[in-house]
């Protein structure tokens, strides 16, 4: 078996870093491919401005929250294009206020091209990258559904936001088993839940959302060998923590604890450039960038937990974790990455 199909992970995702200044604001990637996103998310890492997240089905200026519950909003000055090697930002402040700090993070899917799916018992419409294991999927509902997501296999993780309604994120995943729920917005643990109801398979993922009049999407995720992992770790409440096989170098991490409350904390190697990396950003909160003694390191396989907090590390505490490459542990001609 190869060891990754993915040589280079900066062709499917890419963190970048900029200045706002509150003008027109051309954001070029400085990855090895150049890589045009079609899911981008930004949070101002200087001020308490929300996390944004744009994607290029619903479309520059559709703009959704994940630390908030809001519906989608038309932003006027938000995201502007899409483009070959990054994006432009016009002047909204929440994504290029002036001399802030930001951070984006970006996944390229099918640059925007669309193909309506009839695999699920109600049509949706199917933005999908089956070499990254990534689509982006868009819906009316029509109650309790089935829904084709494009991926030819079975996604580990699924987050879910209604557009139309203030409603909270749902998230599924395989490690908190699809009869449970976790919500994206907010720090409260796993619960039961009818949201997904059974695990997807390899053509449609199962829904029950709050109304039968609400339009959605989700972002669908498959594993890829050497690229991408999401899976689930226990902790043991030390500063010599668990380590986490990814079979990659991570270059970004988002990590939830499940059986209690904890912030979805983000970290990423271009706020983190040294070992033990502990630039905290967090999903449900629009705080600024901190550093809250979650610290980790990279290694070229995996992560090490280096610290006892609960966020990440509490004892006997369980956690899930979405995991990104900055490159594979082993190229597909045999090449192995150097540790940083």
């Amino acid at each position: 078996m190869a060891y990754t199909t993915i040589d280079d992970p900066s062709a499917y995702f890419q963190t970048a870093l900029y200045t706002g200044n509150e003008d027109t604001n051309a954001i070029t990637f400085s990855g090895n491919s150049d890589m045009q996103p079609d899911l981008v998310w930004v949070k101002d890492r200087t001020g308490t401005n929300w996390h944004t997240t744009f994607d290029s089905t619903r479309g520059v200026n559709k703009a959704l929250y994940p630390s908030e519950n809001d519906d989608e909003y038309t932003t006027t000055g938000g995201l502007t294009a899409f483009n070959s090697d990054g994006f432009t930002l016009g002047a909204h402040d929440n994504q290029n206020y002036d001399t802030n700090a930001f951070v984006s993070w970006n996944w390229k899917c099918n640059g925007g091209t669309t193909a309506s799916n009839s695999d699920g018992s109600t049509t949706s419409t199917v933005q999908a990258n089956t070499t990254a294991g990534f689509s982006i999927v868009t819906w009316t509902s029509a109650g309790a559904t089935n829904v084709g997501h494009g991926l030819g296999v079975a996604p580990n993780l699924i987050i879910i936001k209604a557009r139309n309604a203030a409603e909270n994120w749902l998230v599924g995943s395989d490690e908190i088993v699809w009869t449970k729920r976790i919500r994206l917005n907010l720090d409260s643990a796993s619960a039961t839940s009818s949201a997904f109801g059974q695990a997807p398979t390899s053509s449609i993922f199962y829904c029950s959302p709050a109304s039968s009049s609400y339009n959605y999407v989700a972002y669908c995720f498959a594993e890829k060998q050497g690229y991408s992992k999401f899976g689930s770790y226990t902790g043991n409440g030390n500063a010599d923590g668990a380590f986490v096989h990814t079979g990659f170098k991570p270059a970004w991490i988002m990590i939830k604890q499940t059986n209690s409350t904890g912030s979805w904390t983000i970290h990423d190697t271009k706020r983190g450039a040294i070992n033990p990396i502990d630039e905290d950003l967090f999903a449900n909160l629009n705080s600024a960038e901190s550093d809250n003694d979650v610290e980790k390191d990279i290694l070229s396989n995996g992560f090490k937990l280096r610290a006892s907090h609960s966020a990440v590390n509490g004892d006997g505490s369980t956690y899930i974790y979405m995991a990104f490459a900055e490159s594979p542990f082993v190229s597909s001609k045999g090449v192995p990455c150097t540790a940083r």
